[in-house]
């Protein structure tokens, strides 16, 4: 059975790995990774409810393939909205940002606000555009807004902001159809910085909204 499960994960992995025609590195797409994750644990929940040594390689080997078409299904989708959201912010100063399954789309504060403000900038509004018409297409993820803030003002000051910022965004792509239900927001003030609040680069670094973008049948 060891064989066998060895063989097929071998052969799906083979299947989706391609050259980097930039590189000549060879890479496994996340679907590949997606499957092979799945083929494990469809493996090993199979072996696990077997009867028997014959009845555990049987399940063992049909909860493989299961798993990997699971798996290489969520892999496939997300990287069909990962190469379209790509696309579309191109250029925008938006950052996309790939998680193994989960996508998240940085967006510095200094282009989504004006200082001190959770009203979105004019000029922003075409970005979110071309945001919310993937998250309509792709419509099999959820989607967690984040604000987040510098460490200048305290909590006091920085969470409701950073709140509002992603309420904010959270309406916006509310408005342009993206379902509420998918939506949820949160603000998370200074706590989680991405670099040091001791320099003005790192300060701005810190002032983002985040969307991340879960597969629904990953949750």
């Amino acid at each position: 059975m060891k064989a066998l499960l060895i063989a097929f994960l071998s052969l799906f992995l083979f299947a989706c790995t391609t050259t980097d025609p930039f590189t000549g590195e060879q890479k496994t797409s996340k679907t590949a990774k997606g499957g092979g994750i799945g083929a494990i644990a469809g493996a090993v929940i199979g072996a696990a409810t077997g009867d028997n040594a014959k009845d555990r390689r049987e399940r063992a080997l049909k909860g493989a393939v299961i798993g990997g078409a699971t798996g290489a299904g969520i892999g496939n989708y997300m990287d069909r909205q990962e190469a379209k959201l790509r696309k579309e912010l191109q250029g925008t100063g938006v950052q996309v940002r790939r998680e193994g399954n989960n996508l998240y789309l940085v967006m510095p504060g200094n282009i989504t606000f004006s200082s001190g403000s959770a009203d979105i900038r004019a000029d922003f509004y075409d970005v979110l555009i071309s945001v919310s018409k993937v998250l309509k297409e792709f419509k099999d993820t959820s989607i967690r807004v984040s604000g987040h803030t510098d460490s200048t003002g305290g909590d006091k000051i920085n969470i409701p902001l950073s709140q509002d910022r992603a309420d904010s965004v959270a309406r916006y792509l509310s408005s342009q159809k993206v379902s509420g239900a998918r939506i949820q927001s949160y603000g998370y003030g200074s706590k989680y910085p991405v670099a040091s609040n001791s320099t003005e680069s790192g300060k701005q670094a810190n002032r983002r909204v985040e969307l991340e973008l879960v597969p629904t049948e990953a949750e």
